[in-house]
């Protein structure tokens, strides 16, 4: 009987720590496992010279060459317009934090390996706020949120990149592809990464 009793109490014992381990495998929910983050410093160019703030991207997967097959479809069907409906419909495989948003879900991120490192390029549509869509019919075309950031892990000094935060896609005079922006560009330094 008291070898029954200790088989009982360990067997008991060991269905308690497996439903533990079962119940902290399990993320909270609404929320991400986050593969990865990287922080960044925007600092301003032309008239936006002087002015600094942080960009956290957060990273829960990379986007595979079907996407990019997708998004490159929808911009050949309807330019920049055809490209924002196509990310609207993608999953979020990422976030991006900018002060005075409440950050953006982003739908698109693409990962390319370099000889000093590797370069991560991100697209994702761009919320437009009411007051902007109201009082600005021009800026309601710039509906994308794009940036490059190239790590240098040979170098960490020379990691940098580029934030648009109000941008459109579109095929210039030479029939080749540009960014056109509201305003212009921010060049990101700093950069952080973690895991």
């Amino acid at each position: 009987m008291r070898a029954n009793s200790k088989i009982l109490h360990f067997a008991t014992e060991i269905t308690l720590l497996i439903a533990l381990f079962a119940i902290a495998s399990v993320p909270s929910f609404g929320q991400r496992k986050s593969s990865e983050t990287i922080d960044a410093t925007a600092f301003g160019t032309s008239t936006q010279l002087g002015r600094t703030f942080g960009v956290k991207l957060i990273i829960y997967e990379f986007s595979g060459p079907e996407d990019r097959d997708i998004l490159v479809q929808a911009f050949q069907k309807g330019q920049n317009d055809g490209l924002v409906n196509a990310l609207e419909k993608m999953k979020g495989v990422g976030r991006i934090q900018i002060p005075g948003t409440l950050g953006y879900e982003v739908t698109y991120i693409r990962e390319i390996l370099t000889p000093t490192g590797r370069t991560i390029r991100f697209v994702t549509s761009r919320k437009i706020a009411f007051g902007e869509a109201y009082w600005d019919t021009l800026t309601k075309s710039f509906n994308l949120t794009a940036g490059e950031i190239k790590i240098n892990d040979k170098d960490r000094d020379k990691s940098d990149g580029v934030l648009f935060p109000a941008a459109q896609l579109i095929v210039n005079k030479e029939g080749e592809l540009q960014w056109e922006l509201n305003q212009n560009s921010w060049k990101l330094t700093n950069i952080l990464e973690w895991d």
